[in-house]
């Protein structure tokens, strides 16, 4: 029986994000053709930096995850490639879409086959996804979150509230809000039946998420529209104190030292816009620290949007002073409130495992509890000797070996 299962809500949001994937390429190509007809070279230029370098990191670390697995493919589309033509794909930044393809067939698969073919299909497609879910993270906060702050720039700079830009700003944020939330139910997967979490909890989450990232956002754009030449040197210092204080934190989820170092750097830049568990045991204080450090840097990004808005001199003076303070005031006060909203969900929904409680996928060890024989019955016992060699040597059985041991460990991060 296999130990994770593929539901029909999985199923669906599979389908649509293979689509929304297609989609989101042609609105960057759209965003390029743009910025470059209205000769936007700076905005151009920050657009591809954000499009380019996501693309390749994302890469980078599917790529990563091949290789540690030996060029594994369990997938049709997967095994057309061979693992030199794999890599190649992965140089052309076209690896990613294969992954995608390869969880939407194996889910197809699990609906259209026979019971126990399916369970093995749907099993391993909960597995590649958990994959594709953490690069979908990666994805949003390289690339997403840097977008929405370029737009929101260039309203603020522009002055320009039309409707259409404002829903087009308002989806970006809940597009972000939805793939932190997806990779929540990745995490969720791996919890035991009885410690199973309400989808209020998924509401919750991703109410709290949005809160927090959206006036994360909103507080780089107010201070990028008055002094864009410093808000690459504001990144740059974030960026490499949260690189010092990942690499304190040791973590420990690839399989290589310069890919461990890799994450590190990418926790660094998902810091950047929003918590994110790295190390198993309680983090409340590492949490807080964050917490209040962002807060801090949100008010005084805000206290300089309103310092540059009271100059008289253009083109700051083009805006009420009492507008920039009720707009910084609001930004704070939504992420406080975010913060609030946090605190229900770790107070009435957020499951804390015990030591003795073990999340979904553990080793064959941890699945298996059989006694040791005694020497005269394994002296006399051939099934006893067959059972003996199970526990001691045989490899996992497959619904075991189909745990995403990098999921779990994440799961064991958060959870714990």
């Amino acid at each position: 029986m296999a130990v994770f299962k593929l539901s029909r809500v999985d199923f669906v949001f599979t389908s649509l994000g293979l689509v929304f994937l297609l989609l989101d390429i042609v609105s960057d190509v759209y965003a390029v053709v743009t910025f470059y007809n209205e000769k936007a070279y700076v905005c151009l230029g920050f657009l591809l930096l954000f499009l380019v370098g996501s693309s390749v990191l994302v890469q980078a670390f599917s790529w990563l995850w091949y290789s540690y697995e030996d060029f594994k493919r369990e997938t049709t589309v997967e095994k057309c490639l061979s693992p030199r033509q794999l890599s190649l794909l992965h140089v052309l930044q076209l690896g990613i879409y294969f992954r995608h393809a390869g969880v939407f067939e194996l889910s197809a698969r699990s609906y259209f086959t026979k019971l126990e073919e399916a369970e093995n299909a749907g099993d391993f497609a909960v597995y590649l996804s958990h994959d594709l879910s953490m690069l979908r993270l990666i994805e949003t906060f390289s690339e997403s979150s840097p977008q929405l702050v370029l737009m929101l720039t260039i309203i603020l700079q522009r002055g320009q509230l039309d409707p259409e830009t404002v829903l087009k700003a308002i989806g970006s944020a809940l597009a972000i809000a939805c793939s932190v939330t997806m990779y929540h139910r990745s995490l969720r997967s791996f919890l035991p039946d009885k410690k199973k979490q309400h989808v209020m909890s998924s509401v919750v989450y991703f109410l709290w998420n949005l809160l927090l990232i959206a006036p994360r956002l909103t507080a780089l754009a107010l201070f990028a529209s008055v002094l864009p030449c410093f808000i690459l040197t504001h990144f740059i210092c974030s960026w490499m104190v949260l690189f010092f204080f990942a690499w304190r934190s040791q973590t420990s989820l690839m399989d290589s030292t310069c890919g461990e170092w890799l994450y590190r750097a990418t926790v660094a830049l998902i810091w950047y816009f929003d918590w994110f568990n790295v190390v198993e045991g309680k983090t409340r204080y590492r949490t807080l620290l964050y917490h209040g450090y962002i807060l801090a840097d949100i008010s005084l990004l805000c206290s300089l949007y309103c310092w540059m808005k009271m100059s008289p001199e253009p083109p700051y003076f083009d805006t009420s002073v009492s507008y920039a303070i009720i707009t910084a005031v609001s930004v704070v006060a939504v992420y406080v409130l975010g913060l609030f909203s946090k605190m229900i969900y770790y107070k009435r929904f957020h499951p804390n495992l015990t030591k003795e409680e073990k999340l979904k996928g553990g080793t064959a060890m941890d699945e298996v509890d059989l006694p040791l024989p005694s020497q005269e019955e394994r002296d006399n016992s051939v099934q006893t000797r067959s059972m003996l060699c199970r526990v001691d040597v045989s490899p996992p059985a497959p619904d075991i070996k189909r745990c995403n041991k990098r999921m779990r460990k994440l799961a064991e991060n958060f959870y714990s």
